[in-house]
């Protein structure tokens, strides 16, 4: 056994740790990656929308004092401000992070709140790429809601990503479907984001998420009209975080992020 596998590269974590819970569910990779010595000091990343009470409510059985780190962007609707609120109280949850932009750099890129207007990459990037990596500095690891049946970037995506060679990405519902997690919300009676029920089965901030009609892809309402897909907060220097992707999926666009 290593005295000190964090001296490993972060590489060679993810190898080990893809091959040792390979076989796992997404309860077991998510109990063991918080005690894990190869996963090192990990936290939640939540947005609190339209699916992220699974992981939120498995992480108040498993450990309550779990960082949660919930990017304010300040442009969010107001029902997931009182979602955020509701769900913390709810499940219990005792260390919940809130971040934000600073105000020097809000004051300096957005002083008008239209950025987002102008352009939504460099909008996505103050609010919440930049605070995010920020916070993320002390972290060694840090869990995800994301699954691979959400858009085509993630079609090859393991339990654990490598991020940039700095730290590692830990994503227990990759395998999951839309089914497992409706059931999973079901059975454990967890309150649904009070969006969804009007049509937004994915969430993000206000003046850039729409309703979905029926038949339409779930993430079509976010940036609707634009070639943007996803909000950045998976890059790191401009590059997809992300496993090797199937020949088909290619030439997926490296331009863009990927929010939960």
């Amino acid at each position: 056994m290593l005295h000190d596998p964090l001296n490993l590269s972060v590489v060679e974590r993810v190898a080990q740790l893809n091959t040792r819970y390979a076989h796992h569910g997404a309860t077991a990779v998510l109990e063991r990656a918080l005690s894990d010595p190869q996963v090192g000091r990990i936290g939640l990343v939540s947005s609190f929308g339209a699916e992220s009470v699974v992981l939120l409510h498995m992480i108040s059985i498993m450990d309550r004092s779990t960082p949660i780190v919930f990017i304010d962007t300040e442009m969010l609707f107001t029902e997931t401000l009182e979602y955020q609120m509701e769900l913390s109280e709810r499940l219990r949850l005792t260390n919940v992070q809130v971040i934000r932009a600073s105000d020097a750099d809000i004051a300096e890129i957005d002083p008008d709140g239209t950025l987002n207007q102008r352009d939504t990459d460099a909008c996505c990037a103050l609010r919440k790429t930049e605070p995010l990596q920020k916070a993320l500095g002390g972290f060694d690891a840090w869990i995800t809601g994301r699954k691979r049946f959400q858009a085509g970037s993630r079609v090859a995506l393991d339990f654990f990503e490598n991020e940039d060679d700095t730290r590692i990405k830990v994503n227990p519902l990759a395998y999951w479907a839309p089914e497992d997690l409706r059931a999973y919300m079901e059975n454990n009676r967890l309150p649904r984001h009070p969006l969804v029920a009007k049509g937004y089965p994915s969430i993000g901030c206000a003046p850039c998420t729409s309703p979905v009609a029926e038949g339409e892809d779930p993430r079509s309402g976010r940036w609707r009209g634009q070639e943007k897909v996803e909000c950045g907060i998976h890059f790191v220097d401009g590059k997809m975080v992300r496993g090797p992707l199937p020949v088909e999926q290619t030439s997926v666009s490296a331009t863009q992020g990927a929010g939960q």
